[in-house]
């Protein structure tokens, strides 16, 4: 790891404050909002154009933060007496000590790295290419689409020495900026995705734009690109030229003489991509995701991957948010969603994509304005409004200033233009939308997502149905093993193991339990929101969330002295009962044995801190093989918590025992005991507790077919039945937290009463039921688990825990709670 004295030298800059010299650096901070406290952690300060987080550091040093990098003329020596205890790097830039940070910590490690810069696909490319070698390699990546000047130090920050191959996004506005990201990444190989006008007015031309982009590749062994694009190819070839090896790859669908050269064949809802004998087949059919499709292709081949392993891979091609999506919309309408880029080069995409699925209907486009493409005002609307013309474009919505100066340009007979997004929705119910294709295309900036809610139909026929009166046989059934005097403390973290938020807390408060634990304080900020009383313990309090914590009377668990320190900062002698976790084995959060001194003096000297518990966590209280470890464990605990009620003279409350536990080692309930997955049904214990199912997940029949013995079904034609039979389409997916690991046979569920196996891949949205055996028809209910298959069947089938399934059911499927 990287020191801050390491950092110091490589930037020749002085410390003005010097305690810690010696730290390695473990964690970057640039956002005084989003702190992670712990000792290894550096904020780094930043002036920028819009915020200057040298504003704050008075803030994050209050939070525990002791090691900063602030900028010479941004931070006074006068404020030096407020950052007692803490060590000080002052620089010339905050971010070109971020970059070389970056770089510093690049140095360390020889993996593989791929940088992909253009100006349209990286995200998607890189997502795609992640999805298609996730089994092959380690991989780390740029999160989202982080690669600006910040976001790709952020991004190279990540790796670490498990990790095999890099792929980092490079993203530039102006002319100097590549050659400081290119030092960063330091690419083994290089993709340039398509070249199009964003961020144009930056650069005297797009060559200028593209010699820029082209210095991350300086030291790359190879760089593909896609040979349809004339201007990248006869530089490429340019520079291939005097080298003795070709470094510059191309791939084309027009040239065979390419180096990969590639057929495509597009069907009604999927592409084959051939190359090289190879075929591989993806689910989409639009011209931008066929693009990117083959520059994964092609990058496959470049590198000498097996393709034809991944091929079932390319057919799940998941489908992101920075992509073309098609939706139903209300009143007949679909809905296209390209709401997060605007540039002539996308935009003749999205309309190919419009005019291929525009059939009979009438098309409107929403457009907002057309930022950074370095052309004059008029002559970039002119040539909007001729794309939309060629594209026999109906109806333009036009949003934003620019747009609305440029209305005259536009001649569709139907065009309505307005200042600003909120004006649109201002006005929306006085528009009229049926019968149509619409074109949502917009700048990030516009927040166009908010006219895609409007816009969108939500139908969802997956629903979780959560027993109420189950939830509380359950509680009842822990509560009839409890000691006379022994409280519950029930878990309703992770939005309720999956059952739900404030719906799950309000019966269990109504129930009298005694206290709720949640993970984070926004989920307890949730629930006081929603009026509960009942006290409430966060297990993993944050720095920036004390405020959350004091206001609504929160009781955050103590496991460190830096985040106790954080505290007590926090809370300025404002009394706040807090929770003490004591590491008896677990060996994950909690005090030690030895700290329990230290610890127990420096809360003598802060008696506004209330010591509402102390607890440890049992490893593994539910496995009879583990017993002698679980009564060590039991033993600690009870000396540690001995020790600290011993120092104080107000009652203590002490609790170790989980689910697994309750009934196992009735003589450690102490005080009270910990209830979480049994409330939700489990026994993780195998008591044979008379536990109810809380939970059925159910879904629907969408559509029923007639399969021949030699059909396949699903990606990758990895489904079929052993003679002529007939498969059911349900609507639940992995998106919508169906295992994938289900597909093929593994799982199963239940049709009209009768057990009915899942054939061939568990796609995102739907998945394939062998019924050649059951009577079914559209619209039948469908229980993908519950009482049958259980939640034990279905842990068994994925080699699993129950906790994971239940958290695993997505937020958009709706809960459905009764109470009989």
């Amino acid at each position: 790891m990287i020191t801050l004295l390491h950092l110091s030298q490589a930037l020749q800059a002085p410390f003005i404050l010097q305690q810690n010299e010696d730290l390695e650096i473990a964690h970057v901070l640039l956002d005084s909002r989003k702190l992670v406290f712990t000792k290894q952690a550096l904020f780094i300060a930043i002036e920028g154009k819009r915020n200057n987080s040298h504003l704050y550091l008075q803030e994050v040093y209050e939070a525990g933060i002791r090691n900063f990098v602030v900028e010479k003329n941004a931070f006074s020596h006068h404020q030096l007496d407020q950052f007692l205890g803490a060590t000080i790097l002052e620089v010339e830039s905050g971010l070109l000590a971020l970059q070389t940070l970056a770089k510093l910590h690049r140095q360390h490690f020889k993996l593989e790295v791929l940088a992909i810069t253009g100006s349209n696909g990286k995200t998607i490319v890189k997502e795609w290419l992640t999805h298609l070698l996730k089994d092959e390699v380690n991989i780390v990546r740029s999160p989202k689409s982080y690669n600006s000047q910040i976001g790709v130090p952020l991004s190279v920050l990540q790796i670490q020495t498990q990790h095999q191959l890099g792929i980092f996004e490079a993203g530039i506005s102006e002319p100097k900026e590549m050659k400081s990201l290119a030092e960063i990444i330091r690419p083994t190989y290089g993709i340039l995705t398509l070249l199009g006008d964003a961020h144009e007015e930056g650069f005297e031309s797009r060559s200028e734009k593209l010699i820029e982009k082209a210095q991350l590749f300086s030291h790359c062994k190879h760089v593909l690109y896609g040979e349809e694009q004339t201007a990248v190819f006869s530089y490429f070839e340019m520079l291939n030229v005097p080298l003795p090896e070709k470094k510059y790859l191309g791939w084309s669908r027009h040239n065979t003489q390419a180096d990969f050269y590639i057929q495509t064949h597009a069907s009604a809802k999927s592409t084959e991509l051939v190359c090289k004998g190879i075929s591989v087949l993806i689910p989409y059919t639009d011209e931008a995701a066929i693009w990117n499709a083959c520059t994964c292709f092609s990058y496959l081949l470049m590198r000498k991957y097996d393709v034809t392993k991944l091929a079932n891979r390319f057919a799940d091609l998941p489908s992101l948010d920075m992509r073309l999506q098609l939706k139903e919309a209300h009143n007949n309408c679909l809905l296209i969603n390209d709401s997060y880029s605007a540039d002539l080069g996308s935009l003749g995409i999205a309309l190919d994509f419009l005019q291929q699925h525009q059939a009979d209907n009438k098309s409107s486009v929403i457009l907002s304005d057309f930022l950074e493409s370095g052309k004059s005002e008029e002559s970039l609307y002119s040539a909007i409004a001729k794309q939309l013309e060629a594209h026999q474009v109906k109806q333009i919505i036009g949003i934003g200033p620019a747009i609305s100066r440029q209305q005259k340009l536009f001649l569709q007979t139907e065009s309505l233009f307005f200042e600003s997004t909120q004006a649109f929705i201002t006005h929306f119910s006085s528009l009229s939308f049926s019968n149509q294709l619409i074109l949502v295309k917009g700048a990030r900036s516009f927040g166009f997502e908010r006219i895609i809610k409007l816009l969108e139909k939500k139908v969802h026929q997956t629903v979780f149905e959560v027993n109420l009166n189950a939830l509380v046989n359950n509680l009842n059934v822990y509560r009839n093993l409890l000691q006379p005097k022994v409280k519950m403390m029930a878990m309703v973290k992770a939005f309720s193991y999956g059952a739900g938020s404030f719906e799950i807390a309000r019966i269990l408060s109504f129930n009298r339990v005694d206290y709720l634990a949640v993970a984070y304080a926004d989920e307890g900020v949730v629930l006081r929101k929603s009026g509960i009383k009942t006290p409430i313990m966060v297990m993993n309090p944050e720095p920036n969330s004390f405020d959350a914590i004091l206001q609504e009377n929160l009781e955050p668990e103590i496991y460190h002295f830096e985040i106790l320190q954080s505290l007590i900062a926090a809370a300025n002698g404002v009394e706040v009962g807090i929770h003490l976790e004591l590491d008896s084995g677990m060996k994950r959060l909690g005090f030690d044995q030895n700290e329990l001194p230290a610890l127990i003096e420096q809360l003598q000297h802060y008696p506004n801190l209330i010591i509402k518990s102390v607890f440890t966590h049992l490893a593994a209280s539910e496995d009879a093989s583990h017993d002698v470890f679980t009564l060590q464990q039991i033993e600690r605990f009870q000396k540690m918590a001995a020790q600290i009620k011993a120092a104080f003279s107000y009652p203590i409350i002490r609790h170790c025992l989980n689910s697994g536990g309750i009934a196992r080692f009735p003589q450690a309930q102490f005080d009270m005991v910990r209830l979480g997955i049994g409330l939700y049904g489990v026994d993780p214990s195998e008591n044979k507790l008379p536990l109810q199912n809380i939970g059925t997940l159910k879904t629907v029949v969408s559509q029923i077919r007639n399969i021949s013995a030699e059909e396949s079904i699903g990606y990758g034609r990895k489904g079929v039945l052993k003679q002529a039979g007939k498969i059911a389409i349900v609507a639940i997916g992995y998106a919508d937290g169906l295992d994938r690991r289900l597909s093929n046979g593994v799982g199963s569920m239940l049709v009209n009463g009768q057990l009915a196996k899942i054939v061939g891949n568990v796609c995102m949205d739907m998945t394939m039921l062998d019924v050649s055996h059951i009577p079914c028809q559209v619209g039948d209910e469908v229980i993908v688990f519950g009482q049958e298959p259980s939640l034990a069947t279905m842990s068994q089938q994925l080699g699993t825990i129950p906790y994971e399934i239940l958290t695993g059911v997505s937020q958009r499927v709706k809960r459905v709670y009764f109470f009989e």
